[in-house]
This record gives structure tokens, C-alpha cells and sequence, in this order.
């Protein structure tokens, strides 16, 4: 192997092994916690929405029935929207699971949470969201 700005050369590639071996340890995590699932359905909504809005109510319903129809619930793991959906999970009996992207001044997962995971990268977590999934709800 032949680098061609020396020293720099060899840092860029020591740092990007490096970036790529936390990127395959995010994917296997993932892949183990979520492997277990069974049917699943993944709820994508806002998060901007408090627990007053007409959209958290009907997310929470959507929730309810998606478990009663046999399916796990899955979603961001946040507020608004997504935690309707979770909580609509847990309200019914069923398995509600967060997919959290871990950003500066971002939200915590919400409550109602049976499995939970956050991720790093942002495209890891969209493929978690999504490998697991029989349908998408947004």
C-alpha cells in the first residue's frame, strides 16, 4: 500500500478504520437487540407535538391497534408523535421499542420504552428502523 502524503496519510486511514469499526459495532448492536423482534411496524411522526395535540392522541391509538392487530411498535424513541405510538404499545399489552439518535441538545427517549437503543449515525438508525419492519406508518 503506497499513501501519499506520509504521516497524514497513515492518521487519515488509522482514523477512518477506527470510524468504521464503531459504525459495525452499531450495526451488530442493533442486529442483536432487534433480531428477537417479530412483527413489527415502524411509526415515523414528529416530535414537536406535546401530549395535548390531536396527532399524539391518534398516534397513541394507531399504537394501541398495531398491537392489537399482533405487531410490535417501533419508533425514534422521542417525544411527540413517536411517544403516542409508544405509548399506545404499552397501553395495550405489546412491545414498544425506541431507536434514539444521540445528538447535542436533542431529546431523551420517552417513557415508554421496552427496548432501547441509541445510535451514533444517523443512517445506521434509519437502517434499524427499517430492516425490522413489515410496514411504515408516517
Amino acid at each position: 500500500m503506497v499513501l501519499s502524503n506520509g504521516d497524514r496519510g497513515w492518521r487519515r486511514l488509522i482514523k477512518d478504520f477506527r470510524r468504521s469499526f464503531q459504525i459495525y459495532r452499531e450495526f451488530l448492536r442493533g442486529f442483536r437487540v432487534l433480531s428477537h423482534l417479530g412483527p413489527c411496524v415502524t411509526v415515523f411522526g414528529g416530535a414537536r407535538f406535546g401530549s395535548e395535540h390531536p396527532a399524539y392522541h391518534l398516534a397513541r391509538e394507531v399504537g394501541q391497534a398495531l398491537v392489537k392487530s399482533g405487531f410490535a411498535v417501533m419508533t425514534g424513541g422521542g417525544p411527540g408523535v413517536m411517544e403516542g405510538a409508544n405509548r399506545g404499545a404499552k397501553d395495550a399489552g405489546g412491545h414498544s421499542i425506541g431507536c434514539n439518535i444521540k445528538l447535542p441538545e436533542e431529546q431523551d427517549p420517552n417513557p415508554y420504552l421496552d427496548d432501547w437503543l441509541e445510535f451514533k449515525y444517523f443512517f445506521v438508525r434509519k437502517v434499524m428502523l427499517l430492516r425490522y419492519s413489515s410496514a411504515f406508518l408516517v
